[in-house]
């Protein structure tokens, strides 16, 4: 039996989780960052903060085995030149740390790539990684398309597809929200809101080859809320009109780049509502608790570093 440890410090979200090889089995402790009240975001400052005073409670959740076979964490945001957030440090700086005192392998990767094999895990769709296939990582942060094909140095190489130009769909769905009065992070709080909804809606994506542009969104959704539209029909507006933008640049990546399977990951991928507007062929989802920011691949891919090809055998 070997069990590994992840950690992820993304930009809400304190996160450790073990993978147990021998059972296949995850387990997951997080905690969300303060946000005040009326604000819809954090300063990198207040993050690193809210890492460094959450990370050692978030571990004590987990029982650590007598020995750990390495550990994994998300050092930047993306595998990109210039791709870096200070929050990342904190994760970063206390694996490290535990690495050293315990004499395990440190094993380094990117908040995305951790998102898209906790995606993989939960769905069961691990047999993907042996060959090419398009995911999405949809969150406040990003709303990319991009080709996963497999890589013998850092697992997955990760070229780029399709991307929003200006809104990220986190960032849309969370200015909505706090428009409508929830509380930030809002995304479980607008979903609960538009299934009360009795109106249907369609929207017409403004794209630019793969890319989308989500702005007019929320400039919409502010006027239909000073005309006197109810709030759940404005939700119901919100998530329908990203997942038609999820759509779109779905079919267009697949024109691209070919018919491939498709992994839909980030914390945006939660809601169940936005899902149903992706009834397309060989399309994957995670679980919610895998599609929100979490250390659950950081886990495995130490995991798949440590253990090699044998570990997830197609």
């Amino acid at each position: 039996m070997a069990v590994y440890l992840g950690l992820d410090t993304s930009n809400y979200t304190t996160s450790a989780a073990l993978y147990d090889t021998a059972q296949d089995a995850v387990m997951q402790a997080k905690q969300l960052l303060p946000v005040r009240p009326g604000e819809k975001g954090l300063r990198q400052s207040d993050a690193v903060f809210h890492h460094t005073v959450q990370l050692p409670g978030v571990l004590s959740r987990l029982t650590l085995p007598e020995h750990l076979a390495g550990i994994g964490v998300s050092v930047r945001p993306r595998n990109a030149e210039g791709s870096y957030m200070p929050c990342f440090l904190c994760g970063e700086g206390a694996a490290d740390m535990l690495g050293q005192a315990l004499h395990v392998p440190v094993y380094r990767t990117s908040h995305q790539i951790g998102h898209i094999l906790a995606a993989l895990y939960s769905a069961k769709a691990e047999s993907l990684l042996h060959a090419p296939f398009l995911a999405f990582h949809v969150s406040g942060g990003t709303t990319d398309c991009v080709l996963c094909e497999p890589d013998a140095e850092t697992l997955l190489r990760i070229t780029p597809v399709g991307t929003s130009l200006d809104l990220k769909a986190g960032q849309a769905v969370d200015r909505v929200g706090v428009m409508l009065g929830l509380s930030f992070p809002c995304g479980q709080a607008l979903e609960a809101l538009a299934v009360k909804s009795t109106r249907r809606f369609t929207y017409r994506p403004t794209m630019k080859g793969c890319d989308c542009c989500l702005s007019g969104l929320e400039n919409q959704c502010r006027r239909q809320l000073e005309d006197g539209m109810p709030p759940e029909d404005i939700a119901a507006f919100c998530l329908t009109a990203i997942g038609q933008v999820l759509r779109e640049m779905t079919l267009r990546a697949r024109e691209a780049c070919g018919a491939l399977p498709v992994l839909y990951a980030g914390g945006v991928m939660a809601d169940v509502f936005l899902r149903s507007r992706l009834e397309l062929s060989q399309v994957y989802f995670a679980e919610p608790a895998f599609s929100c920011d979490n250390a659950a691949g950081t886990a495995l891919y130490a995991a798949l570093c440590g253990e090699g090809e044998r570990l997830w055998q197609s």
